[in-house]
Formats: C-alpha cells, sequence, structure tokens
C-alpha cells in the first residue's frame, strides 16, 4: 500500500494569520501545518481577521492544504489539572473556550492541550480537575481537543495510557476529546519507538486507535524513559531516522496529520529539508550545511 504522508510542522502565525502560516507551509513543502493563534508563552491574542481568513482558504486549496488536516494548539501556561487557586484555574478554562471560539472562526478541527501539572495535588485529584474543567469547556459545537501525551517531567499529567483513559473517562463529550501523541514525549515517558506497532496495539485496547488525531513527530535528546523531553531533529536524537519513518507511514495512521516540532539549527528552520527527508525516506546526516546553503 502506498502512503502518502500527511506532513507539516509548527509555522508562525504572524500578521497574514492563517494566510501567513499557510505560505510558511507551503514554503517547507508541507501538506499540513500547525499553528498557535498568538505567542504560546502567553494569553495576549488579536482578533481573527475574517478577510485573511477567506484569502488563507483560497491559498490552501490552490496548494493542496486541507483544513480538515490544520492543527491549532493552545499555550503552554494552560493549567486544568490543579485548582487551587480557582480563580487561575477558571481563567485556563475561559481562555480554552475562547481559544475553541477563534479557530472554529478559520474551520480549523482540532486544538492540542497539554493536559497539565498536578504541582502539589495528588494525581488522581489532578487528572479529575482536567475532565470537570473539560466538562465545563465543552460544547455540542466544539472543534475537537487533543490532549497531548507527555514527557513526565515535573508534575505533568497525560504521561501514560491510563492516565488519559482516566480523564477520557471522566469527560461527558467524548466524542470532542482525542489524544497527540508526541514520539519525543512517548520516548521519554518510557514508550519504546521501535516497537511502536506494540504501543498502538495498547493504545487501541485501553483508548481506541481511532482517538489518534494527530501525531508530533520529533527525536529525542534523551535516552529512553528520561522524563526530560528535549526534541531533536529527525535522525539526529535517541529516537533514530528510521524508527520515525516507520511512525510517519505507519498505515494504522496513514490519515493522522503529522508535524514536525523539531528545533531550529542555528538561525534555520529545519523543516524544508527535514520534510524532504521524510518524503524521500533517505536521512540527511549534512543537515546543518544544507540549511546555511539552502538559506544564505
Amino acid at each position: 500500500m502506498v502512503i502518502e504522508v500527511i506532513i507539516g510542522s509548527h509555522v508562525n502565525f504572524n500578521s497574514e494569520q492563517l494566510l501567513g502560516s499557510a505560505k510558511s507551509a507551503v514554503s517547507y513543502g508541507a501538506n499540513t501545518f500547525m499553528f498557535y493563534t498568538g505567542a504560546p508563552q502567553n494569553t495576549i491574542r488579536k482578533d481573527i481577521d475574517v478577510n485573511l481568513t477567506e484569502e488563507a482558504f483560497t491559498y490552501m486549496k490552490e496548494n493542496g492544504i486541507d483544513i480538515k488536516n490544520v492543527i491549532c494548539h493552545a499555550p503552554y501556561i494552560i493549567n486544568l489539572a490543579n485548582k487551587e487557586k480557582e480563580e487561575s484555574w477558571n481563567f485556563s478554562i475561559s481562555f480554552v473556550k475562547n481559544e475553541l471560539t477563534r479557530i472554529k472562526k478559520m474551520n480549523v478541527s482540532y486544538m492540542v492541550l497539554h493536559p497539565g501539572n498536578s504541582l502539589k495535588l495528588d494525581r488522581m485529584t489532578a487528572l479529575a480537575n482536567i475532565a470537570e474543567a473539560l466538562n465545563l469547556i465543552l460544547e455540542d459545537d466544539s472543534p475537537m481537543i487533543l490532549l497531548e501525551t507527555m514527557a513526565g517531567k515535573g508534575t505533568e499529567c497525560g504521561i501514560n495510557l491510563y492516565e488519559l483513559k482516566e480523564i477520557l473517562n471522566g469527560v461527558e463529550k467524548k466524542e470532542h476529546v482525542g489524544i497527540c501523541l508526541d514520539t519525543c514525549h512517548l520516548n521519554d515517558s518510557g514508550v519504546d519507538i521501535a516497537a511502536f506497532d506494540d504501543y498502538l496495539k495498547e493504545f487501541d485496547e485501553c483508548i481506541g486507535i481511532d482517538k489518534i488525531k494527530c501525531v508530533h513527530v520529533n527525536d529525542s535528546k534523551n535516552v529512553i524513559g528520561s522524563h526530560k523531553d528535549r526534541h531533536a531533529n529527525i535522525g539526529y536524537g535517541t529516537i533514530g531516522f528510521d524508527n520515525l519513518i516507520n511512525v510517519l507511514y505507519n498505515p494504522k495512521l496513514k490519515d493522522v496529520p503529522k508535524i514536525l516540532e523539531t528545533p531550529w539549527v542555528g538561525d534555520y528552520p529545519p523543516y524544508k529539508l527535514e520534510i524532504d527527508m521524510i518524503k524521500s525516506k533517505k536521512f540527511n546526516p549534512n543537515l546543518e550545511a544544507d540549511l546555511k546553503e539552502l538559506y544564505k
């Protein structure tokens, strides 16, 4: 079976908004992309420009990008797991609801969300808080929230299938919640990406493989089970190029968008050359030199 991979990367959401994001994706040779609707470190947001959005739809259609495969990512500072400061927890809920409203205006169907950090709370209470927050956030016409698999750094929640399952069990509108796998996070949490099919089998038995709606494809700078979360460029980490290619072209995930969140190499975004590697299935050992040549 020939699989055409749905591949893109994180791109900026600049003054041209969705249109600018799409232009960046096309320049990298991508057929999808992921964006934040503002800086990931804060909650400052500008209104969505309807005209730019319409221009983006036309541009994407002309360049082979299906809006159904486009992913939004919520900012990192959202924490639905801890409600010791109820005002902060309520703000996170309100902000996520607002982000869903914003991406709905752009016909974007998915928003990736880090489940949150328990901080001083016990794990089960934190997981229950996340489910409770999602029940307050989700409406009948909400885009789907994708809970991201986490590396286990600090007090992160969602670090294994059982925590994700516990959250999902508490959600009322289950059809509006899915999962985003992150290969670096999986590796750092203790999952062997070399045995990815075994993981998918376990995922299907525990949660259901149909819940996987996005995959963040990143190599890792860390050994398996390190709980550190440090991304590496494709083939330049401990997971390895061939193992990541097996994830990217896994027939069970052929319709799932794959998104690169790999680090810049010096001053250069690596995405065009990494996407070239992925499409050709050939590792480029000269990434840094070739990027300097590409962007000189």
